[in-house]
């Protein structure tokens, strides 16, 4: 039904709802962590290619991909971190290393504070897991009141612009198409929109204290020397350099790769690229 998209879909409930997640390969496990407004099937490629080797979980949040999108649900960060946590736990994984991205950050990072020493390492794109007060105007806009849940929900402003907005290079249109598939109405669009209210710019936020946590959970992984690889597309509008810089700093021990010409969903724009430098990188785990 998705291009390059074969995978066998597992669900775990959270009473009373449930999340779908992939689950293939086996060996040392990687944890893979959307964000807003993708899905597992941003890590198509990603899991296939690392499955050989290792087993590899994505998890799809609530409210997105292939998981049950209730409408009266608090969609928070915390919430997500603790889905994820609860996955986690289900599966009785002790150890594992991350693929994180977009709010994938805040969310793997945040369970990585609840268990430092679970995690072994960490390949980090285009994404953050610590505060800042930048917000791109186009993104704040979804975020006003009034007009920017029927922006998001009604019109699809935040998630059907993305597919040639995240990238620059032209998506085919079948894998267009399989992005934006579990978005498809303004009921399925819920946590869309609701990721993008749930950005903690100021301490008033419901969500800064989750995010302030994360990023002391950063601290205790910088001291432990995690093992770290960054992979940065650089005509992202969102996640700038300015970002990037921030890991740099925070682990300055990371492996580094700016792909200046490639966007926001760089694994769409620089795979052949990514490919082997996650298959090295990954390979020490075993």
């Amino acid at each position: 039904m998705y291009p390059d998209y074969p995978f066998q879909s597992h669900y775990h409930t959270i009473a009373p709802h449930r999340i779908h997640y992939v689950d293939e390969g086996q060996g040392d496990i990687i944890v893979m962590v959307h964000g807003n407004p993708t899905w597992s099937y941003y890590y198509r490629r990603l899991i296939s290619l690392l499955a050989k080797k290792h087993r590899v979980i994505a998890i799809d949040h609530m409210g997105c991909g292939l998981s049950d999108k209730p409408q009266e649900y608090n969609y928070c960060l915390q919430n997500h971190i603790d889905n994820l946590h609860s996955l986690l736990q289900y599966l009785d994984v002790e150890t594992f290393s991350l693929v994180v991205h977009d709010w994938g950050g805040a969310i793997g990072m945040g369970v990585a504070a609840k268990r430092t020493n679970a995690l072994k390492r960490a390949m980090v794109l285009n994404t953050a897991a610590f505060r800042s007060l930048r917000i791109p105007f186009r993104i704040s806009v979804c975020r006003w009141p009034i007009i920017g849940e029927p922006l998001v929900r009604g019109l699809n402003g935040f998630a059907g612009p993305a597919i040639f907005m995240a990238v620059s290079r032209k998506m085919d249109k079948e894998v267009a198409r399989a992005f934006l598939a579990p978005y498809d109405s303004w009921h399925n669009r819920v946590a869309v929109s609701a990721f993008v209210k749930d950005i903690p710019l100021t301490s008033a936020h419901p969500s800064y204290k989750a995010l302030l946590q994360v990023e002391q959970g950063l601290e205790k992984l910088q001291e432990q020397q995690l093992p770290m690889l960054i992979c940065w597309g650089g005509k992202d509008f969102c996640f700038n350099k300015e970002f990037y810089d921030e890991w740099c700093v925070r682990f300055p021990g990371a492996e580094t790769h700016y792909f200046a010409e490639s966007g926001h969903y760089i694994l769409e724009d620089a795979f052949d690229e990514i490919a082997p430098l996650a298959e090295k990188f990954f390979r020490s785990d075993g």
